[in-house]
């Protein structure tokens, strides 16, 4: 299981090629690949990379699903014996990514077609012991 660590929108992610994230919004539209070269950390079966701080010739291609709002988040202020009360909502713009490849010096070591083969026969073997 190869996966790696990236840095998008502040926040650092655990990513896996064949999965959706939820990242704070980014200006692309729709339906559209979006590379990302902030990678900190790369591993595929036993072996890894780790980069200082970036991992040299490592990018997560990833395309871009639709965007979204999230959760509402309710932020109430009180003074006691002031009178005085605030009370604010709040829904982070996010936009949904589906990893398609992890790559390393240009090749992918993990990609989305890939992980979909590999259920496939694991569930046709499944399917024929039974």
């Amino acid at each position: 299981m190869a996966y790696a660590i990236i840095e998008t929108g502040g926040r650092q992610l655990r990513v896996e090629a064949g999965r959706f994230y939820d990242v704070n919004r980014l200006a692309v539209e729709p339906e559209t690949q979006v590379t990302i070269d902030q990678v900190l950390f790369v591993q595929n079966e036993d072996e890894f990379s780790v980069g200082q701080p970036l991992v040299e010739g490592a990018t997560v291609t990833a395309t871009v699903l639709r965007h979204l709002r999230g959760r509402k988040i309710i932020v109430y202020k009180m003074r006691p014996k002031k009178k005085t009360r605030k009370k604010q909502g709040h829904r982070q713009e996010l936009t949904r990514l589906m990893i398609d490849a992890i790559n390393l010096n240009g090749v992918a070591v993990a990609s989305h077609q890939a992980e979909a083969e590999t259920l496939e026969a694991q569930t046709s073997d499944a399917e024929g012991d039974e």
